[in-house]
């Protein structure tokens, strides 16, 4: 296990355009937390879900998943491996780009936030694992967060997205419920995880 994380935080170190990436828009997320900490909380919950998906459907996207899995048959063991090293990220990540809000005094909104982003991490990751396509599931990620959840639900459902809000706001409950969702995302994701890689 530890070989694979290992592996997987090399991989996302030596990809340019992954630290890059998460450096500009970092710097985006902590401007934000200077204005407003609900804003920096959506920016670290979706810089973790993007994390996430991007870290396993690359593997399928440049077809290293079949040399992955012929290295490391265990496919569960590499499942978990991504979906600790999405989570190791997703918390650093978030943690820097929170840094404004802390020096701020916005002490509860950080840790509430820092409590919820590995939960987003999973559930980022899990349906990456279900999708496996990283263009389709980032689309289909914002078109429910925008139509579905905004516009029908007016964030007041508790779908993940309005979950992982509230839950970043220090609703218990509302983590609980997001907690589900990750947990409901990753047992779909366990389930699948054996099916023919031919199609992808």
């Amino acid at each position: 296990m530890q070989t694979l994380i290992r592996s997987e935080l090399y991989r996302m170190a030596t990809i340019r355009s992954s630290w890059v990436s998460l450096a500009l828009y970092g710097a985006v997320a902590a401007s934000f937390g200077i204005l407003e900490p609900t804003f920096w909380a959506l920016f670290a919950g979706l810089g973790a879900f993007g994390i996430a998906a991007l870290t396993v459907a690359q593997h399928y996207q440049h077809r290293t998943v079949a040399l992955l899995y012929l290295a490391r048959p265990n496919r569960l063991a590499v499942l978990f491996a991504q979906v600790l090293t999405t989570v190791l990220v997703a918390e650093v990540f978030a943690f820097l780009t929170g840094l404004p809000v802390l020096l701020k005094g916005e002490h509860q909104p950080f840790n509430d936030t820092l409590t919820v982003v590995p939960v987003m991490a999973i559930f980022g990751a899990a349906m990456a694992a279900i999708v496996r396509r990283a263009s389709w599931l980032l689309f289909g990620f914002a078109v429910w967060f925008v139509i579905v959840e905004g516009i029908i639900g007016k964030m007041e459902w508790q779908l993940p997205i309005s979950a992982y809000l509230d839950a970043a706001s220090g609703d218990a409950f509302s983590l609980e419920i997001f907690a589900v969702w990750a947990v409901a995302a990753l047992g779909t994701a366990v389930l699948t995880l054996n099916r023919d890689l031919s199609g992808d």
